[in-house]
């Protein structure tokens, strides 16, 4: 048998097993990260199952570490509750990658199995384990049984011949495989791989490879542990193993060869890590950010090389360059080797440890029209944010965010290169309001919230802070206020919102008068409202007035109620009863700012 049939029979109980074999297989390692690791225990807890064995049950929290998306800390939270009532352990926001972790601490040795709820969970395949990603319910399966069902994939023998080039790293062999075999050829397959060259990585080149099997289409990439890798493993885990080899006689589907010494310094284009290209092709590229780090590229080897090139440089002007090392450990060893200074002397944003842009949780997003070099292993359209993504080794980046163009660690500049101003257009002015069209009376339906103090955030939370298009920020209104979450199915262009003291308390955002503009909402009466609010709601042209306490029981006003609302005298009538009471004055300075239909209206 090959390595991962071996691994496979060895974890089913069965002396021999072939491709297209299906066998259910004992799991040694299971984990679920704070990105579907909700849904893994609510699949549990739905179904009525429990944990099989919680020593061999993980939560790696590495998507978002830190919880700056609320729903990612409230996803946690929930992982963490369940993992304090079934002792489960949790590597938490402050350890780092969960696949790296397995490795350094080992969860995972040579020959073993895991899952975890991250694709890249073959980057096992670097250290001559096995592992796979799979869905929410899969992992929900293994946590209650401790197996699940595999059909043995046919293998690939990979041989990598020739002198590796010096200046070809790890991640320049695995775009190159990439150029050479694209998605497709390697589909399904388990690829051992072996050569000289192999045999002299390290483990973190290992994992630099492993890591994108799945951009391969590979179920997995296998490493057989030599020399090197055993004993690096074992000054880091403190364990003993015994790795899993081929048989000599082992058989393989097919048997492949490439001479590495005609590999190339390598990128991938933007959106697909597939397509790829000598750095020559576009050597020159200007560039607005630079990511290092991810799975594929944030060990210490990898902030070792990315130090020794911005020692005593500086990002170039206008280019962000963002570094988040793969877990705590490196980190610390960032720290203690005077590599965060380095770092954050030439001018890079250095965050904690984690998956970071890879899923859209940490740093490394970019916007529309930015130009990114990154580490990464996935450049897909949109994955990293609406920007083009390249994808290259970490002396590429690096050298990269010094140059402000795309360019090798042999060929950076004295001087970065600088942006130029092109008189791009972000955007055309909308169309005015015209103060002959802006009633100054207002007949509607009164939408009644007898509350205080309701806050911005009840008015518009801060998880839709980066929503800009007014059209797009009605539908949110009010959706965090309790007891009043189904205000915008209910209500309707016209209605008159009328609320307690102190209205719009809180932060300075405009979305919280602007939501209501989105919706149709004419005007909004308050017994008071917080300072920056009024300002906020004057300035753009949304009238609001005040009224006493006790208007509502002297013009027995109530929810649904018909008034009209008059600026220019200030009053409210219910066109129920014909019974008007006195509002505080719209302010001749609020007139006029409300007929140019806004402050910045000219």
């Amino acid at each position: 048998m090959n390595i991962i049939e071996k691994i496979l029979a060895n974890h089913s109980g069965k002396d021999f097993v072939k491709p297209g074999d299906i066998i259910d297989v004992e799991i040694d390692a299971r984990v679920a990260r704070d990105f579907g690791g909700a849904n893994v225990v609510k699949n549990l807890i739905n179904n009525g199952l429990t944990v099989n064995d919680p020593s061999k049950t993980f939560f790696t929290f590495d998507c978002n570490p830190g919880g700056s998306d609320q729903k990612y800390a409230e996803n946690q939270h929930f992982c963490r509750q369940f993992a304090r009532e079934n002792n489960i352990k949790v590597y938490d926001i402050n350890a780092g990658i969960g696949t790296h972790l397995a490795v350094d601490l080992g969860l995972i040795q040579p020959g073993g199995t895991f899952v975890s709820t991250d694709s890249h969970a073959n980057i096992m395949g670097a250290i001559g384990a096995f592992g796979q990603g799979m869905g929410d319910q899969d992992i929900a399966a293994v946590w209650a049984s401790g197996k699940s069902w595999f059909k043995v994939p046919e293998s690939v023998k990979l041989t990598l011949k020739g002198k590796r080039p010096d200046d070809i790293s790890a991640k320049d062999i695995v775009l190159n495989l990439l150029a050479n075999y694209s998605t497709r050829e390697l589909l399904g397959f388990s690829v051992e791989l072996y050569g000289n060259v192999i045999d002299g990585m390290t483990l973190d080149e290992r994992i630099t490879i492993a890591s994108m099997g799945t951009e391969l289409g590979a179920i997995i990439l296998l490493f057989p542990p030599g020399q090197k890798t055993i004993e690096e493993l074992l000054a880091i885990t403190g364990k003993i193993f015994n790795p899993v080899y081929a048989d000599k006689d082992a058989t393989y589907a097919r048997e492949l060869e490439l001479d590495v010494s005609t590999f190339k310094p390598m990128v991938a284009l933007p959106g697909h890590p597939h397509d790829d290209t000598n750095i020559v092709e576009v050597k020159g590229k200007k560039i607005d950010s630079a990511f290092i780090g991810s799975c594929t590229n944030g060990r210490i080897s990898d902030m070792r090389i990315t130090a020794d090139i911005l020692k005593g440089r500086s990002v170039a002007p206008g280019v962000v360059l963002k570094i988040v090392p793969s877990t705590d450990e490196v980190w610390q060893q960032c720290l203690n080797e005077g590599l965060i200074k380095i770092f954050k002397e030439a001018g890079a944003l250095v965050s904690n440890a984690g998956c970071a842009g890879c899923a859209a949780g940490q740093v490394g997003q970019n916007g529309p029209g930015e130009i990114t070099v990154s580490t990464g292993n996935r450049n897909f359209a949109g994955k990293q944010g609406k920007g083009s993504v390249f994808l290259a080794s970490p002396a590429v980046v690096a050298a990269s965010a010094v140059a402000g163009f795309i360019t090798t660690p042999d060929d950076v500049p004295d001087s970065p290169a600088v942006f130029t101003p092109l008189g791009l257009s972000l955007g055309t002015p909308k169309p005015k309001e015209k103060s002959d069209n802006l009633p100054v009376s207002f007949t509607g339906k009164i939408r009644l919230i007898p509350v205080d103090d309701i806050d911005t955030d009840m008015i518009f939370h801060n998880r839709y802070l980066t929503i800009t298009e007014i059209a797009e920020m009605g539908q949110y209104t009010f959706d965090n206020l309790k007891g009043y979450e189904n205000f915008t199915r209910e209500a309707r262009p016209g209605d008159i919102v009328m609320v307690g003291k102190n209205f719009g308390a809180g932060s300075s955002r405009q979305q919280a008068v602007d939501c209501f503009k989105s919706l149709g909402i004419p005007l909004i009466l308050a017994e008071s409202y917080g300072a920056i609010y009024e300002r906020n709601a004057i300035n753009a042209a949304l009238p609001i007035l005040t009224y006493a306490s006790g208007i509502l029981v002297e013009l027995n006003i109530q929810s649904g109620s018909s008034v009209t609302v008059n600026l220019e005298t200030s009053t409210i009538t219910n066109n129920e009863n014909g019974k008007s009471a006195r509002l505080s004055e719209f302010s001749p300075v609020q007139m006029e700012i409300y007929k140019r239909g806004g402050l910045l209206n000219k």
